[in-house]
C-alpha cells in the first residue's frame, strides 16, 4: 500500500503539520470539520495522480482526467462542478437545490458535524490503487460518504447511506398529464421530492439522453440489450426510467457523461427503488435515485467509442486485467448434453488429453463432481437445488465412485498438459446464504489443497438484502485469502443473481446456456450478444460459448444460419475477444474440428495479452446473420491494436466503414488468421472477405 499526504489547518494544525512533514502511511486519519463553520479546518490528500482538498465548506476531488466539486451543508454535498480536463468542458449548469447524495427525507441540522479523512492504496485483492475519501456525521441521522477515484478513470465512485432516515425513493403520484391544447408556458422544474444519488442542472443546451435496458436470465431472454433515447427538449414531459446504465451526451460535441449503478438488475434488486434516473428535459435536470448501492458518474468525449472506452477503463480498475489469470479458455463438458452421467475419473483424462489438443487454458467439471446429487443429475431424481449442507454435510466432496483418487490426480494430470482445473459450485442460498462461511471455506479449501483456482457458480438466489450481503462476504473472503487467484464465473441465465454489474470484482459473467440439442443455439445470435453488451460490460467480464457444430445437424434442417454452416475456427473466433467457453467434451470433437480450433487457439494465445492490453469496441452493425460486425482493440496510445472482422450471410463481398480508433499515419496491417484482406487509410477501413461465413483476424501497427 503506498503513501499519501495530508495537510490540515485549526485545530489539527499542530498535530497535521507535524505529520504532514513526513509521507503518511495509508492509515485512516482523520480530520473533524464542523459543517458550515467557516474557517474551522482544511485538509488534502494526494495518491498518484488522485487528489482530494476539503474546508468545512467545499470538497474537490479529481485526477488527470476530471475534476469535481461540492458544497458542504449542514453535512451533506450539494454538486457544484463537474469539468472534463480533456475536453475542457463543464457540465454543471449551476447547484441543484438540494444536495445529492440524500435520503427521501432530508433532516436539517446545522449544528451537523462532519468527520473527513482520506487515505492512498489497494483497497481490494484484484483492484487498481486508488484514493479513498471517506466524510461521517453523527447526528441522528448517520450520513456516511466513501468517494474513491483511481488514476485512470474519468469519474468519482461513491456509496452513500443514512443510518436513520427514509432511504427509500418516494415520489407523489398524480394522473397521467394529458396534453390539453391550450397553450402555456412550458414546465422546466421538477418539484423536489425523494432521494438522490446524484442532482444535476446540466450546462449544454443540446442533449441526448439515452437508457440502457440489459436482462439477464437468458434461459428466459435472448435479446440482452435495449436502448432508448430522447432528446431534452423543453415540450418533453418529465421521464421516470429504471436502468444499470444511462448517458447523457452533448449532440453538437460527442462529450457526455455516463451513470453507472454498481448493483443487480433492477427486477433482482433486494433494495427497491421506483426508479434509477429521473429527466427535467426543460430544465436539463438529471436526478439519480435508488439508496444502497455504489455508483459512479464518468465523462467522456468522443462519442459511442469514448462512452464505450471509459466504461471498460472504469470497469479494469475494479478488476485489474491479470494475463496470467483472466481471459482464458475454458472448456466445460455440460455443453453436450450428457450432463453428469458420463463423469469419472476415466472420462476427465480423456477431456484433459483432448483438451491439450484443443488449447484448453482450464479444463472445468460441471454439476457431478461432487457426492451431492443435483436436480439437474441425469442419473438421480430429487436432487437438491438448495440447502447442499443440509441435505448431506459431505455434498462437496468428490464423488467416491466416479473418482475414488479424489480430484488431484486430474489436477496434477491437467498441470502436466500446461492446464489448469476448475469446477462447478452451487453457493448455498439458503436462510438468506447463512452458510457463507462453510462454503468460502470449501473454496478456499480446493484452492490451497487441490490447486483448484476456476469455479462456476450457479443455482445463487439472492432475494433479500440480508443474502445479498452474506453473498458479498463470501466473495469478499475467498478473493481475499487466495489473494484474488480464485475466479468465479458468475452464473446469469436463471434466478435472482447479481448480474452484469452486482459483483464486477468477482470473475467473467456465464451468459448463456445454448443447446444445438433444444435448436437454441446459433452462432449468430451468441455473437449478437457479446457485441451488444460490449457496449457497456468490459467483454473481458463476459464468458461466451462455442459448441460442437457436428452434433444435432437434424434440428436445423434448410437452415441457412445453421451452426454446421460454420467453420470451427469461425465459432471460436465469436468468443476470442471474450472469455471464450468450450461447451462441449473436447473428447468429443472430430479430428478436423480439434485441428482446425486449435491453430486458431494458438494464434489467440500469441496475442490475446496485446487484445485486452487495449479496449474492445464493437464495429460495423450489431451481428444478425447477414451483416459486417466485428470488434477493434485499440491500445492506450492508439497507435496499434486488433481488428476482428466478420462477415456473415452477406452478399457483398466488401465492406468500407470511417473507423477514427487508430493515430494518424500509415499503418501496418499484418494478417493473423482467417480470410481476405484489409486497408485502412487515414481513417477508412475498407475490408475484403470473399466468402460468406467467414472472418479475418489481423494486428494493426502504426
Amino acid at each position: 500500500m503506498r503513501l499519501w499526504t495530508l495537510v490540515s489547518a485549526s485545530t489539527l494544525v499542530l498535530v497535521l503539520g507535524l505529520l504532514a512533514a513526513s509521507p503518511l502511511s495509508a492509515a485512516d486519519t482523520p480530520a473533524t470539520v464542523p459543517a458550515g463553520a467557516a474557517g474551522a479546518g482544511a485538509g488534502a490528500a494526494n495518491f498518484q495522480t488522485c487528489y482530494a482538498r476539503w474546508s468545512p465548506t467545499e470538497l474537490t476531488v479529481g485526477n488527470a482526467h476530471i475534476e469535481r466539486r461540492w458544497r458542504i451543508h449542514e453535512g451533506m454535498l450539494t454538486a457544484t462542478s463537474f469539468r472534463d480536463l480533456e475536453a475542457n468542458c463543464e457540465w454543471i449548469a449551476k447547484p441543484a437545490s438540494r444536495p445529492a447524495p440524500c435520503p427521501a427525507t432530508i433532516v436539517p441540522n446545522a449544528g451537523r458535524t462532519m468527520t473527513i479523512s482520506a487515505k492512498g492504496g489497494r483497497f481490494g485483492p484484484v483492484e487498481e490503487e486508488s484514493l479513498v475519501v471517506e466524510l461521517a456525521t453523527t447526528d441522528p441521522t448517520a450520513l456516511t460518504y466513501r468517494l474513491q477515484i483511481f488514476s485512470a478513470a474519468h469519474g468519482v465512485a461513491m456509496r452513500f447511506s443514512a443510518a436513520g432516515a427514509d432511504a427509500k425513493t418516494k415520489t407523489k403520484q398524480t394522473a397521467a398529464e394529458t396534453a390539453s391544447g391550450i397553450e402555456e408556458a412550458p414546465k422546466t422544474e421538477e418539484k423536489d421530492a425523494g432521494d438522490a444519488l446524484e442532482d444535476l442542472l446540466l450546462a449544454p443546451q443540446h442533449l441526448r439522453f439515452t437508457q440502457v435496458l440489459l436482462l439477464d436470465q437468458t434461459d428466459n431472454h435472448n435479446e440482452l440489450v435495449f436502448e432508448n433515447d430522447w432528446l431534452l427538449m423543453p415540450n418533453e414531459g418529465p421521464l421516470k426510467l429504471p436502468g444499470n446504465v444511462f448517458f447523457v451526451e452533448n449532440t453538437l460535441t460527442g462529450a457526455g457523461l455516463v451513470f453507472l449503478k454498481q448493483a443487480p438488475l433492477p427486477h433482482a434488486r433486494p433494495v427497491k427503488s421506483e426508479f434509477d434516473a429521473v429527466v427535467s428535459a426543460g430544465a436539463r435536470r438529471l436526478r439519480f435515485a435508488g439508496q444502497g448501492y455504489p455508483f459512479v458518474l464518468l465523462a467522456y468525449h468522443g462519442g459511442r467509442i469514448g462512452r464505450i472506452a471509459v466504461l471498460q477503463t472504469y470497469q479494469r480498475q475494479l478488476r485489474a486485467y491479470d494475463p496470467q489469470r483472466d481471459a482464458m479458455f475454458l472448456s466445460n463438458t455440460w455443453g453436450d448434453r450428457s450432463r453428469d452421467a458420463r463423469l469419472n475419473e476415466a472420462f476427465m483424462r480423456k477431456e484433459i488429453e483432448a483438451g491439450e489438443r484443443l488449447g484448453v487454458d482450464v479444463v472445468q467439471i460441471d454439476d457431478g463432481w461432487q457426492k451431492g446429487r443435483t436436480a439437474n443429475s441425469a442419473v438421480a431424481k430429487g436432487g437438491a437445488w438448495n440447502g447442499y449442507w443440509a441435505a448431506d454435510p459431505n455434498f462437496w466432496q468428490p464423488d467416491p465412485q466416479r473418482f475414488p483418487g479424489g480430484l488431484a490426480p486430474l489436477v496434477a494430470a491437467a498441470c502436466q498438459k500446461g492446464m489448469k482445473f476448475g469446477l462447478w459450485f452451487g453457493p448455498d442460498s439458503s436462510n438468506q446464504v447463512a452458510n457463507w462461511q462453510r462454503d468460502a471455506d470449501r473454496i478456499l479449501e480446493l484452492h490451497r489443497v487441490e490447486g483448484i483456482d476456476y469455479f462456476k457458480l450457479d443455482s445463487v438466489k439472492v432475494t433479500t438484502i440480508a443474502a445479498q450481503e452474506n453473498l458479498r462476504r463470501f466473495f469478499d473472503r475467498v478473493l481475499t485469502e487466495s489473494h484474488g487467484k480464485v475466479v468465479f464465473d458468475l452464473d446469469v441465465t436463471a434466478e435472482i443473481r447479481p448480474g452484469y454489474f452486482g459483483i464486477p470484482d468477482a470473475g467473467p459473467i456465464f451468459v448463456e446456456n445454448r443447446y444445438t440439442d433444444f435448436h437454441r443455439y446459433w452462432p449468430h445470435q451468441t455473437l449478437r450478444n457479446l457485441w451488444k453488451l460490449s457496449q457497456y460490460v468490459d467483454p473481458l467480464r463476459l464468458r461466451m460459448e462455442f459448441l460442437n457444430n457436428t452434433r444435432q445437424v437434424d434440428k436445423y434442417p434448410d437452415d441457412p444460419l445453421a451452426p454446421a454452416r460454420y467453420r470451427p475456427d469461425y465459432l471460436f473466433a465469436t468468443t476470442m475477444f471474450a472469455n471464450p467457453l468450450g461447451w462441449f467434451e473436447t473428447s468429443n470433437l472430430p479430428d478436423d474440428y480439434a485441428a482446425a480450433v486449435g491453430k486458431l487457439v494458438a494464434v489467440w494465445k500469441q496475442e490475446r495479452s496485446g487484445i485486452f492490453a487495449g479496449r474492445t469496441i464493437p464495429i460495423g452493425n450489431a451481428p444478425d446473420g447477414v451483416n459486417w460486425t466485428g470488434f477493434a482493440s485499440v491500445g492506450a496510445a492508439g497507435h496499434a491494436g486488433y481488428l476482428l472482422l466478420f462477415r456473415e450471410l452477406s452478399a457483398a463481398p466488401e465492406w468500407s466503414v470511417d473507423l477514427p480508433l487508430f493515430g494518424a499515419g500509415a499503418h501496418k496491417i499484418t494478417p493473423l488468421a482467417g480470410d481476405g484482406t484489409v486497408a485502412l487509410e487515414g481513417n477508412r477501413l475498407t475490408v475484403h472477405i470473399p466468402e460468406a461465413l467467414r472472418y479475418l483476424f489481423v494486428r494493426v501497427e502504426l
